[in-house]
């Protein structure tokens, strides 16, 4: 069950740090929201999921 929760957790940080990526945010923006998400996985993915930079529209 540990497993599971781990890949969960994996694929949910990839999915946050390619979206800040894609955002419009500046650089600095990206690299604290990034860390954040490295430090503290659940808790940084979901304050990014409610205060993080989204993706810039085309």
């Amino acid at each position: 069950m540990q497993t599971i929760g781990g890949i969960i957790v994996f694929v949910l940080a990839i999915w946050a740090i390619v979206s800040i990526l894609n955002s419009s945010a500046e650089t600095g923006t990206k690299v604290l929201w990034i860390l954040l998400v490295l430090i503290l996985p659940i808790i940084g993915f979901i304050i990014w999921f409610f205060a993080g930079p989204r993706a810039g529209k085309v």
